[in-house]
């Protein structure tokens, strides 16, 4: 039943994207995230729903009336230098097969991301967007809350099989990345009912991130709720009620959930934690002697591993964002990854500081200072989970470029903030206006 409701929808709406490529990134973001497909048991599992769509939204873009352009900016810039020095790095990569492997999935998402650059341009196809990923992934939130609170905690959350976030470390990083579109909803929500199922979902989603026993998503958890009460309106209440919320969420979980989380100080005797450190050490070293660095899945090649490694047989994954791309692309990767993300925090500000000009511009404000906590959730998380190439970090980094463009074109014309657009983002009310009697 599962797989046929996925393709209804997906090969209903086909057809549809073609003429509408918005609508396609829509479907695309519910796909990527939510992973519906992955939830079912038969042909659906496996089918390439996504590859559909997206060959769909490219043959749209053909045929699509509106302008396309690609809106350049130093972020912008640095994403595509990256990706080119990807490429490189792929041609001299270690690992032949498993690199070309992973390049093509991480091109296939660096492509849809300047597409939805391209496409989600308006103010209504920005926030369903956000909506959607949102959604997507606080269905996994929400889930994962309300098994974790009827176990007792006794039990790791997961995520969907066969997706970049089936693992209980990834998909806490993908909770602790959704909270705040979730808190942006709650802000802006206008419906009483929907800003208390927002809070509902935040919460839930805490427990859920707690769930997963991922030492390195309760780390992320810690800066993200920090940030978040930084960064939000109401600040002195949502600190306290985070004050309050946590606390109690830490002192429901079971003893031995206190005992994993308390080898984070002792590092030093916990295999796992040391096999870390000795891949680290790996990546350093071979990026010293390599200046493509090892390529792709370098990591997974045995004879590269123990040529650069402390302890050569000890094999692990790199289990770091950062360590990641310096193993597999070096310093100059590194370099392009960090210059990345600090362009996108420097452009988030930007935003926040020009959307105080106008009241008009509050909403800007909130989804930038929102996607900052989502981003310094995945900084935090990501130093001990190895989620370099989510798309989730890419696609908040291009609403941010988007949002940068649309300031910039309400500044520059601050008259065209018509009656008009003030209508369309205001609820229709079928409330008749009351007339007084003539006597």
């Amino acid at each position: 039943m599962r797989d046929i409701f996925v393709s209804v929808i997906v090969f209903g709406l086909l057809p549809r994207i073609v003429f509408r490529p918005d609508i396609g990134i829509l479907l695309w973001c519910w796909l990527s995230y939510m992973n519906p497909h992955k939830l079912s048991w038969g042909f659906a599992h496996d089918f390439p729903f996504a590859m559909l769509v997206a060959l769909a939204i490219l043959g749209g873009l053909l045929i699509w009336k509106e302008p396309k352009k690609i809106p350049w900016s130093p972020v912008t810039v640095i994403l595509v230098i990256f990706v080119v020095w990807m490429f490189v790095t792929t041609v001299f990569a270690v690992n032949t097969g498993s690199a070309w492997a992973q390049w093509n999935k991480v091109w296939k998402i660096q492509l849809m991301t300047v597409v939805t650059m391209m496409v989600m341009n308006t103010r209504w196809r920005l926030e369903t967007m956000l909506w959607v990923i949102a959604l997507s992934l606080g269905f996994y939130g929400v889930k994962g809350g309300i098994f974790t609170v009827l176990t007792g905690g006794g039990y790791r959350v997961w995520g969907p099989g066969g997706s970049f976030i089936a693992g209980n470390n990834e998909i806490g990083l993908a909770l602790i990345m959704t909270i705040p579109l979730l808190r942006y909803i709650q802000l802006t929500a206008r419906r009483l009912w929907i800003r208390h199922g927002m809070t509902a979902a935040m919460v839930l989603s805490m427990f859920s991130i707690i769930g997963t026993q991922s030492r390195g998503a309760f780390l992320g958890m810690g800066a993200m709720s920090l940030f978040l009460a930084v960064k939000s309106r109401n600040k002195v209440l949502l600190i306290l009620l985070l004050l309050i919320a946590i606390p109690a969420i830490v002192s429901f979980m079971p003893d031995s959930w206190h005992e994993r989380m308390s080898t984070i100080n002792t590092y030093q005797k916990d295999e796992s934690a040391l096999g870390r450190i000795n891949a680290w050490w790996m990546a350093f070293n071979s990026a010293k002697v390599r200046p493509f660095g090892g390529g792709f899945e370098c990591f997974l090649d045995r004879v590269f591993f123990a040529t650069y490694a402390p302890i050569p047989w000890d094999v692990h994954d790199a289990h770091s964002i950062y360590f990641e791309v310096l193993g597999e692309h070096g310093f100059i990767g590194l370099g392009l990854f960090l210059s990345f993300g600090l362009a996108a925090w420097h452009m988030g500000s930007s935003i926040i500081r020009d959307a105080k000009k106008q009241d008009s511009m509050r909403w800007m404000s909130d989804m930038a200072a929102m996607i900052q906590v989502s981003l310094v959730g995945y900084a935090a998380s990501g130093t001990f989970l190895g989620l370099a190439y989510f798309d989730l970090m890419y696609n908040l980094v291009a609403i941010l470029v988007v949002l940068r463009t649309l300031a910039d074109k309400q500044l520059a014309e601050p008259a065209m903030a018509t009656e008009t657009e003030v209508i369309q983002t205001r609820p229709v009310s079928f409330v008749r206006p009351v007339i007084p009697r003539q006597t």
